[in-house]
């Protein structure tokens, strides 16, 4: 397995300097050279697997075996070792033709962490085995920063930087990323919102001098790893569903802003998974529900809503998924993202446009909808979603065109939220670790929204 860029002037990467790189160094995003097709009899094979044996198997097929087999099954269980539900992943059935797939079973409630747990430790184990300085940046619109600081926090060798909008994410998610203490984590506040956030950390990874300089390494989703580890669970999902069920295919419906969680559905559909439609939910910042529907993809206002988490308009994994919509044409790719930086828009249309229709769907949960939908769920089914996950039922129940059954993915722990289900007039408890936040002292740097402020941060960080 190689790995190679979007815009094709980066290639043939093992898969250690694919994680490494993170961000392409010619400003693409890195994918494999070829989506490994997994046979019937092996899909046979992997039914009866655990969740971490999936994830060696799975993982098997990237890792291009530079990491040696006990030291892999090591990381894998080392990542997991930490979640409150021994199926990591289980998934619950809502009604006969929708189940819910439990995301947030790891140390930060959150789907985050499935994939920034085992980050934590390659990077860990990367650090030890090569000798060298790791500093992860990164950008979180409320879940990635916790998963990530909760992965490499006081590790030997690692410094992590995030930014988060100020005043965008939930107290909650806030208070997971600031009360954190150790030396190694500095939060960054910044005036603006994810988008900007995203811009700056891009721009900072496009600076090839500065990326060297300061060993930054990536935990966005730009990171391919991120990827891999996510497509996991929908395999998991699909084996569950089918062993009660005896369904053949199924629809997967994800509550999505930067397009990482469903490409990772996308990335295991075109790796054999028998996946009908994948139901793309957005709130009020619909971006990508307008692509779908009209081929058009042009950022618009940004919307504060009650799932802040999808409050993005330009999505980072959106680049890969166009890569392969237009024939996995580099120099393609490298002429819409310039004509997107000059115009702010792309548009595709044809066939192009009718094989988008064919594998998604959309569906855009506004606000009163989404509560609506918790409290709809809370009285008849007593099952309290996020509104994150309740953007993705609500889309699971309103989009047309499909009588199969739909795993839709509870991305959030609801006592993150607590915001949003207030508003429904629904008391919740708080597992015990949350409600230990709101006593412990918060550390966190509040900077302006341009890129000189974040720098000096950034560079007194990792130099002090």
């Amino acid at each position: 397995m190689e790995y190679i860029s979007t815009r094709g002037n980066v290639g043939k990467l093992g898969f250690i300097d694919a994680f490494m790189m993170g961000l392409g160094d010619d400003g693409g995003l890195l994918v494999p050279r070829e989506i490994p097709v997994v046979s019937a009899e092996k899909m046979e094979e992997w039914q009866h697997l655990s969740y971490q044996e999936l994830v060696l198997a799975i993982f098997s097929l990237y890792t291009n075996g530079e990491i040696p087999q006990q030291d892999l099954k090591d990381l894998v269980y080392a990542s997991y070792g930490t979640f409150r539900d021994p199926h990591i992943t289980p998934v619950r059935k809502l009604k006969d033709d929708l189940y819910l797939l439990e995301l947030f079973h790891g140390p930060t409630f959150a789907f985050k962490d499935i994939a920034l747990q085992f980050m934590g430790q390659l990077y860990t184990y990367v650090a030890t085995k090569q000798g060298k300085k790791i500093h992860i940046l990164g950008a979180t619109s409320g879940d990635t920063g916790a998963s990530a600081i909760e992965g490499v926090k006081g590790k030997e060798g690692i410094k992590i930087c995030i930014l988060h909008p100020h005043g965008k994410v939930s107290k909650v998610q806030e208070l997971q990323m600031t009360t954190v203490q150790d030396d190694n984590v500095l939060n960054l506040s910044v005036d603006g919102n994810f988008d900007d956030c995203q811009r700056m950390i891009k721009e900072l990874f496009a600076d090839l001098d500065f990326k060297a300089t300061h060993h930054l390494a990536a935990i966005n989703s730009i990171n391919f790893v991120r990827i891999m580890a996510q497509t996991v669970y929908y395999f998991y999902a699909y084996f569950q569903v089918v062993k009660e069920t005896g369904a053949k295919q199924v629809n997967f419906s994800v509550p999505t802003g930067n397009f990482g969680d469903i490409f990772a559905g996308y990335l295991a559909k075109r790796m054999g998974l028998p996946v009908g439609k994948l139901i793309l939910a957005t709130n009020e910042n619909n971006i990508l529900e307008r692509f779908i529907q009209e081929g058009v993809y042009m950022p618009g206002e940004f919307v504060a809503t009650y799932s802040p988490s999808m409050d993005i308009q330009v999505a980072s994994n959106f680049e890969r998924y166009l890569y392969y919509v237009l024939g996995e044409d580099a120099a393609e790719i490298r002429k819409r993202m310039e004509q997107f930086k000059s115009e702010g828009k792309i548009v595709i249309d044809g066939e192009a446009l009718a094989k988008v229709q064919t594998e998604f769907g959309a569906y855009s949960v506004q606000g009163k909808e989404c509560l609506e939908t918790i409290t709809r769920y809370e009285s008849s089914n007593g099952y309290l979603l996020d509104p994150h996950s309740a953007c993705g039922v609500a889309a699971a129940d309103g989009f047309t065109g499909n009588q199969e059954i739909t795993i839709s993915l509870a991305t959030a722990h609801p006592a993150k939220f607590n915001e949003a289900i207030a508003l429904c007039g629904i008391e919740q408890p708080f597992p015990e670790e949350i409600s230990a936040l709101f006593e412990k002292p918060q550390r966190q740097t509040r900077v302006d929204g341009t890129l000189p402020s974040v720098v000096k941060e950034l560079v007194a960080f990792y130099t002090g």
